[in-house]
């Protein structure tokens, strides 16, 4: 009898102009916790979704408690003891907790004709007590956060009496006790001998909950290696397939003189920013740090315009500026890439041509009514080239690139307005170790070339790594600055926990 309860064997995927797996394989052992890791575009997603049954496998075999079988949907799947929790979430937000576990199978009354939502909501309260959360299954998901949506998708998961359980990216929106809580579920899983196909981007966590690890590159497998034998520079030469001696590019920007300043920045919201100001200079990497809830995105969203303020003054270039709304920012030369890439970043159904050129048509306009297509094709090629940007074709569409494509789509799509300040929010989250060097280097180039990026970041080494300057901010409100020499974990994590403002003792600007 086989070791593994799952062997995906020699597994080729293609789409149009992409070979997306070639000869891709993987084991799995009953218990056992399994990571996937790779580069965006290395083939994680595809292969998981060939084993679910949302794509077709070219060739290949699977291999399931000893039997080859054949998965042509996520319904087949499911009835033999398989799911997934994917990356992109599909709440039903108007619907309890437990309608959405459910979704699909309702519980029903004889003769089968009304729901039974007494025992649906005592068969979710089981599942959710079984996993340890504490949830009212009658609640509304609308009422939930996104990571807590993420524990509510995989308690679905769980529902099924699953073998297997794939999680693709689980941790991407959660907190680092919701981190701890989901590794506890986990723990629970493979406590009854449930399988779990574990995909992240984020070494530690691969090492801390992982018993076996397989890495993939350009669609291929690279070898699978035990977790405790395991080093994050070893983890990174097999996905990157060459040795990253420096996490971060060499800088060659120098800070110049005072290109915008924020001052006494305060939202209609009362628990948002208050009194915010800082001041950002030409050719600098601001970086803002700060916990979860210190405001750092809504200050941001203020100044471009998406938030309301009850008090504000933004100078640019020595002059005042009015920002009420967008608009208004990005014809003053600023450019905003959100925090959620996918929920208000790309336009998902639209091709990578239309995602680049979308914010500067008004420069290819033809009497006013008409539009220049050949210009707007000589803009997008020049920026997938000057970028780097992996498509099959500028008429893909952009929800099928990897994340770090996509990222760097959103980038081009503000060079093609040549904007002075670039305001990054999370400009590196949920993509891998490669795409995020490529980013890196993106942001270097704007800064030598005379830009200016506010980089907003939840990972420590990155702004360090990244940042001339790093604002802290702390429960709506700047508690200090930090530079040069006196950047440091420590410092920042002080900066980031002060609630009084009057703690400020750093006040470089």
């Amino acid at each position: 009898m086989s070791d593994y309860i799952l062997e995906l064997i020699d597994i080729n995927k293609s789409f149009p102009g992409v070979q997306a797996l070639k000869d891709a394989n993987l084991k799995l052992r009953a218990g056992s916790v399994h990571a996937l890791m790779g580069e965006n575009g290395a083939g994680k997603s595809t292969l998981m979704k060939c084993l679910f049954g949302i794509y077709k496998l070219d060739t290949g075999q699977i291999i399931y408690d000893g039997n080859p079988i054949s998965i042509t949907s996520p319904n087949e799947a499911l009835k033999l003891g398989i799911a997934m929790v994917h990356q992109e979430l599909q709440p039903i937000p108007e619907r309890s907790i437990a309608e959405n576990i459910f979704c699909g199978r309702y519980l029903m009354t004889a003769p089968h004709l009304l729901v039974n939502h007494r025992a649906m909501y005592d068969q979710a309260k089981q599942v959710l007590e079984s996993l340890g959360l504490d949830f009212d299954p009658k609640t509304l998901l609308k009422n939930l956060s996104v990571s807590q949506m993420q524990l509510v998708e995989i308690a679905k998961a769980v529902s099924f009496g699953a073998k297997i359980v794939i999680m693709d990216e689980p941790p991407s929106s959660l907190t680092q006790t919701e981190v701890d809580i989901l590794f506890s579920i986990i723990r629970k899983l493979t406590e009854r001998g449930c399988a779990v196909i574990y995909i992240s981007h984020k070494m530690d966590e691969i090492l801390r909950v992982s018993d076996e690890v397989t890495i993939m590159r350009d669609g291929q497998y690279i070898g699978t290696w035990k977790s405790s034998e395991l080093t994050t520079n070893f983890i990174i030469t097999k996905m990157v397939g060459r040795e990253m001696t420096n996490i971060y590019p060499a800088k060659h920007n120098v800070p110049g003189e005072t290109v915008l300043e924020i001052s006494d920045f305060t939202s209609v919201n009362p628990r948002s920013f208050k009194n915010a100001g800082f001041t950002l200079r030409r050719g600098e990497i601001l970086g803002v740090a700060g916990l979860v809830g210190a405001q750092r995105t809504e200050l941001m969203e203020g100044i471009f315009g998406l938030r309301g303020k009850t008090s504000g003054k933004i100078r640019y270039l020595g002059h005042s500026l009015t920002v009420h709304k967008p608009e208004d920012a990005i014809k003053n030369k600023i450019a905003l890439l959100t925090e959620d890439r996918r929920g208000s970043g790309i336009m998902s159904v639209l091709s990578v041509a239309d995602n680049i050129s979308v914010a500067s048509l008004s420069k290819f306009r033809l009497f006013k009514v008409f539009l220049n297509i050949s210009k707007i094709n000589e803009l997008v090629m020049e920026n997938v080239n000057k970028l780097s940007i992996k498509t099959p074709s500028i008429r893909t569409l952009i929800k099928s690139l990897s994340g770090g494509n996509q990222q760097k789509v959103i980038v081009s799509r503000w060079l093609a307005n040549d904007p002075d300040i670039f305001i990054m929010d999370e400009p590196t989250r949920g993509i891998d170790v490669g795409a995020k060097y490529e980013i890196y280097s993106i942001i270097a180039d704007l800064t030598a070339n005379g830009k200016s990026v506010i980089m907003i970041s939840s990972e420590m080494p990155e702004l360090i790594g990244m940042a001339d300057r790093i604002m802290v901010m702390c429960d709506g409100r700047v508690t200090g600055f930090v530079e040069g020499a006196d950047i440091n974990q420590e410092l920042i994590m002080d900066l980031a926990t002060r609630f009084n403002p009057q703690d400020v003792y750093i006040t470089q600007k």
